[in-house]
C-alpha cells in the first residue's frame, strides 16, 4: 500500500455471520484505506474451485474486480449504461438479484467494475 500512497489501518469490520460467503466458498474482509470512508474489501477463496479461486490459479494474485457502494445500485447501472458502460450481469448474491450489476472492462478503464448496495444502509423498502 504504501506504492500508493495509502495507509492501512489493521482495524476489520466483517459481514453478518462471520464474514463467510457460502455461494463463492470465500471469506470476506474490510480493511479502511487512508482517513476517508474508503473501505477494501478482500475476498479470500477457500478453495480452487470457486470463481476467485479459478482467477487466482490462472493469473496468480492481484486485482480481480473494483466494487462501488451504492444506495440504489439499479439506479446508478443505469447511469453508468447512458455513459457508454456494457452491464454484462447482474448478481444474485446475497442482496438480490438485481442488486450486484458488473460491467465489461473494455467499456471500464480495463477493469470488472461492479455496484453493490451499500451493506451499512437500512434493508430497502420491499416492492409491492
Amino acid at each position: 500500500m504504501d506504492q500508493f500512497g495509502l495507509s492501512v489501518n489493521e482495524e476489520r469490520t466483517s459481514l453478518p455471520d462471520g464474514n463467510y460467503y457460502r455461494p463463492g466458498n470465500t471469506r470476506i474482509f474490510f480493511v479502511k484505506v487512508a482517513l476517508g470512508e474508503t473501505d477494501i474489501e478482500v475476498l479470500i477463496p477457500q478453495d480452487h474451485l470457486s470463481g476467485i479461486g479459478r482467477f487466482l490459479e490462472r493469473r496468480g494474485p492481484g486485482l480481480h474486480h473494483l466494487c462501488y457502494a451504492s444506495d440504489d445500485p439499479r439506479e446508478d447501472a443505469r447511469l453508468l449504461r447512458e455513459k457508454g458502460l456494457e452491464q454484462i450481469m447482474e448478481g444474485g448474491g446475497d442482496i438480490g438479484p438485481e442488486s450486484a450489476p458488473f460491467f465489461h472492462p473494455k467499456s471500464a478503464l480495463g477493469i470488472l467494475t461492479e455496484i453493490v448496495r451499500d451493506r451499512r444502509l437500512p434493508p430497502p423498502e420491499p416492492s409491492s
